[in-house]
């Protein structure tokens, strides 16, 4: 068998998956080129191996163990562009050039304090609790919603003044 054949085939998939990762923009085909990069390795390990007359056929040992890595890198890789969807709602390579949480401000290229969660939205009371009268429970007779649930000075004053 000529070996020239199998090594053209494998130069033009591995130039088509460069191509594919310097060029695209969405991270699934980003993914998908890089597997073409693979498939082509492969190829060539085969190729050699062939052309070589390898009694342990290490070439194609070599190509087995290359699949199963893609396979992982396929399972690991979605589940990352997953979970960033979700975060970002983009799977675009040029929106994700920072690392930063996506609540968070930059301001002159150092990161901004996380936007605080307030008390009551992150732990909030259930209807049937009585809360006392500085939070606002319906004893009080301050609608929901407004600053005497978290704590705030209520509209007439400063807090703890009657």
């Amino acid at each position: 068998m000529h070996l020239l054949f199998p090594l053209v085939l494998s130069a033009l998939l591995f130039a088509v998956g460069v191509y594919g990762v310097l060029a695209r923009r969405n991270v699934v085909l980003v993914l998908m080129s890089v597997e073409l990069m693979l498939n082509a390795v492969n190829l060539d390990l085969v190729a050699f191996d062939v052309w070589l007359r390898d009694a342990l056929h290490a070439g194609q040992s070599l190509a087995l163990f290359v699949i199963t890595i893609a396979a992982a890198e396929v399972g690991l890789g979605l589940a990352i562009v997953l979970q960033v969807f979700r975060q970002r709602a983009t799977v675009a390579v040029d929106a994700l050039d920072e690392l930063a949480e996506p609540d968070t401000l930059v301001q002159g290229g150092a990161p901004a304090e996380p936007v605080a969660v307030p008390a009551s939205a992150a732990s909030p009371v259930p209807a049937g609790a009585a809360t006392g009268p500085a939070t606002g429970s319906a004893e009080s007779g301050a609608p929901r919603g407004s600053g005497a649930e978290r704590g705030d000075a209520p509209a007439g004053g400063p807090a703890g003044s009657p």
